[in-house]
């Protein structure tokens, strides 16, 4: 089993959306897929409560079950450092980590990046980690900004995601973008092409 922590120290950084729909991506693909919630608000529990059963299949794992899955997808909690961190990172094969364009999240995220490149693991090269940027709109300063401070990362920009209602709407009904007519998700989709890839490496 292969496993995806998602994880930023800071609330509201969309570390739900890039969990739902990185699990939403893996069970389109057919691939066994289970999702671990560690977050104390449930936002990806209740999303999967609201999942149709004809929709490709999502697995809910409680904490300390395992998981007979291909791919585990963990929506981490906000706060996460330390130990805990550290315990997470030895289960991991790939870390997201999400940014949203506020100086708030750069500075919060720019010492949580620091701190994911002291850990063994990352310097061990067991967990390769890689930076998302949500809700870019790059025309904005917030965004020139972000697009600045990932610019200086030792770490591969794997998205930037546009701020759109594809993924709220989507949520809604327990969908990820993956579960979208073509036509609707088309733009969206190609923008998380270099994640996808990095996710096969």
């Amino acid at each position: 089993m292969r496993v995806i922590l998602v994880a930023n120290p800071k609330g509201g950084s969309g570390k739900t959306t890039l969990s739902t729909n990185l699990a939403g991506y893996l069970a389109a693909q057919g691939q066994r897929v289970a999702l671990l919630d560690l977050d104390r608000q449930k936002s990806a529990t209740q999303w999967l409560a609201m999942r149709d059963g004809a929709l490709p299949a999502i697995a809910l794992m409680r904490e300390g079950q395992k998981a007979d899955s291909d791919w585990l997808v963990i929506d981490s909690p906000a706060g996460l450092h330390g130990k805990s961190l550290e315990r997470a990172l030895k289960l991991a094969h790939k870390v997201a980590v999400p940014i949203a364009p506020s100086l708030f999240d750069i500075r919060a995220s720019q010492d949580f990046l620091a701190a994911l490149h002291a850990e063994k693991a990352v310097r061990k090269g067991h967990a390769f980690v890689g930076v998302v940027g949500m809700r870019v709109d790059p025309r904005t300063r917030a965004g020139v900004t972000l697009e600045q401070f990932m610019a200086q990362q030792d770490l591969p920009v794997l998205a930037h995601l546009r701020n759109t209602q594809h993924y709220v709407n989507a949520a809604f009904e327990g969908k990820s973008l993956f579960d979208l007519p073509h036509h609707i998700a088309e733009r969206d989709v190609e923008q998380w092409q270099d994640l996808i890839a990095w996710l096969d490496r």
